[in-house]
């Protein structure tokens, strides 16, 4: 590969959180790196010669970038984890070692335990986590202990230990911070209700021990003891901004296999995730090629069966969006919420930026290619019977009637051509009558294109409800284009697509491409006609102004237009100003008429 291909990978690279792969000629993994904006951490490392050699020698090993999107940083964090130690990259010398992120346990025996730990044994004990930090952990260890006196020794509170009067209460109790529950002075079922609460403040579940958290701040300040509760109110800070789980890091899931698919006119893009030991440690995007009208549980079965065999997968479990067959002994998993759901959604979300990056990078290198995929997929979105290759936008813009004006923009293959933009001052409607004026400037545009014998669009778009689109039909009927030329219209408030003679809208998905060009036109003709309508009314108001104005003649008028852009600007103008535009005579007349006026 080329450095143009390796400008064209970080050109297409999503703004978003998530993990970079970094990989030399052979496939071999370099480096994996985290980011909380994907496309400016990776551009780092090729616009600068950097302070160390090693990373120097790292950017011109590079060939291939790859990435995972996550949904925040701190999951691209975990992630950054988990692949380092999978992975074991070259260039990689942190994270490299046994040593993870740290967990909160919830130890499984009688008067369970609460404490953080590097290590998950599999014991039935509940993890939290992991965190991205062992502050975070402390903060709300020692938030939970303000609220929950809990014992701290590894003494066997067994009920025939307690019985049998084993144990001594030690210090923690007689400073306050411990119950008793080894001499039996608090019940099993007092305690685990304590636990209760805590699992649920360590699930982000946390609204009801808030206010109790809350009350201690406000009985310290009450108190005097103003440090304590400002130690307090920290705590609740970060306990506000605790995010209770990763995506990317789950004991609840292990070994198990996530596919998604995101396809369009011409491809399909299946993302695989592989998840072993509650973490991900593998992510990669398949692109099928459509050869026929290949519907996406097709595609998708074929995209499992392929993956499968490529990274030799052999878990049971697999996780999909729909149902498919892939063997008798794969169990296929269709979540519709919670932990599963989320992982989903994630694959899913890497799909879709697999293929924005597919089509950033053709865009770039055959915008021929991109054209023809972007015309082909409006002429299914809106049922059109040709390529949308020519399309024109009308809106009016009137402010109570006064100085209406409407613009016609035109789009060639999906972009603006401004040369071919066109105003048109309204003259034969009076007042705000935006359907009369609708029928006046469709008449005018295409009754010319007619006389003129110049090529006609292939589609016409009407900003406004079913009432414009009506007008404007009515014309093309006079001018026996009805049927020659598709028209729509589009109404602001839903984004609804009126087509002739159906009563109900089409409504596009809100992401899509057709949906986007259709916007930008809309958005190009109200930003070319209210420039327009607005510098008429400037001038008109000055001409009206400057018209009054005895001595004043029609060139001294257009000067003053030029300058001074508007009447309260004129009138506000030193004479000294005007005079330097139209002299000093002349300026002397326009002060003394404001100033009498």
């Amino acid at each position: 590969m080329t450095n143009t291909s390796l400008q064209l990978q970080i050109q297409s690279l999503p703004d978003s959180p998530g993990v970079y792969q970094y990989y030399d000629k052979e496939e071999k993994i370099l480096y994996v790196g985290k980011a909380k904006n994907l496309k400016k951490r990776v551009s780092s490392y090729f616009n600068k010669i950097h302070d160390t050699a090693k990373t120097n020698v790292l950017v011109k090993k590079i060939v291939t970038i790859k990435h995972i999107v996550v949904a925040t940083e701190s999951d691209a964090l975990l992630l950054e984890n988990n692949l380092i130690k999978t992975m074991q990259p070259r260039f990689n010398v942190l994270l490299r070692d046994d040593k993870t992120y740290p967990w909160i346990c919830i130890k499984k025996e009688p008067f369970s335990k609460i404490f953080p730990t590097r290590k998950m044994i599999k014991d039935g004990s509940e993890y939290f986590g992991p965190y991205t930090s062992f502050k975070t952990v402390h903060t709300i260890l020692d938030l939970i202990r303000e609220l929950y006196p809990l014992r701290t020794c590894n003494l066997d509170l067994s009920q025939n230990n307690i019985q049998n009067h084993k144990f001594k209460v030690c210090l923690e109790f007689h400073i306050g911070r411990c119950k008793g529950p080894c001499e039996g002075l608090e019940t099993l079922e007092h305690y685990q209700n304590q636990i209760n609460a805590i699992r649920e403040i360590l699930k982000g579940n946390f609204k009801e021990s808030m206010k109790d958290f809350k009350k201690l701040m406000t009985d310290l300040a009450n108190n005097m003891h103003f440090e304590e509760a400002q130690k307090i109110k920290n705590k609740i800070e970060v306990l506000e901004n605790y995010q209770s789980r990763s995506t990317v890091v789950n004991p609840k899931i292990t070994n198990i296999d996530v596919f998604s698919i995101v396809s369009d006119e011409a491809a399909a893009f299946v993302n695989f995730l592989e998840i072993s030991h509650g973490s991900i440690v593998r992510s990669y995007t398949l692109e099928i090629k459509k050869k026929l009208d290949e519907t996406d549980l097709e595609l998708l079965e074929l995209g499992i069966i392929e993956l499968r065999e490529r990274f030799q997968l052999l878990s049971r479990e697999i996780i999909v969006p729909f149902d498919v067959q892939v063997g008798e002994n794969i169990k296929v998993t269709i979540p519709q919420l919670g932990d599963k759901k989320q992982i989903l959604d994630l694959s899913i979300r890497n799909a879709k930026f697999y293929r924005i990056e597919q089509l950033k990078q053709l865009q770039i290198v055959d915008p021929e290619r991109h054209t023809v995929r972007i015309m082909a997929q409006m002429q299914k979105d809106l049922r059109l019977s040709v390529e949308p290759r020519h399309i024109e936008c009308f809106d009016n813009s009137n402010i109570q009637g006064t100085n209406p004006v409407a613009a016609c923009v035109v789009f060639r293959d999906g972009k603006p051509s401004k040369k071919d933009y066109r105003h048109f001052n309204i003259k034969t409607v009076v007042g705000p009558d935006d359907f009369a004026s609708m029928e006046e400037v469709v008449y005018r545009r295409y009754k010319r294109l007619v006389d003129e014998n110049q090529p006609l669009p292939n589609l016409i778009i009407i900003d406004g409800g079913k009432g414009q689109l009506s007008s404007a039909l009515k014309i093309l009927d006079q001018l026996g284009l009805r049927g020659k030329i598709a028209i729509i219209g589009i109404a602001k408030r839903l984004e609804e697509l009126f087509y002739p003679g159906d009563s109900v809208p089409l409504y596009l998905d809100k992401k899509s491409e057709t949906l986007k060009i259709i916007q930008q036109l809309r958005n190009e003709a109200h930003r070319f006609g209210i420039t327009f309508h607005r510098d008429k009314r400037s001038k008109a108001s000055l001409v009206s102004s400057i018209d009054n104005i005895p001595g004043i003649g029609e060139k001294t008028m257009e000067t003053l237009i030029k300058h001074f852009k508007s009447v309260k600007r004129l009138k506000l103008a030193s004479e000294k100003e005007i005079s330097d535009v139209v002299g000093i005579s002349k300026a002397k007349k326009i002060t003394d008429f404001y100033t009498t006026n």
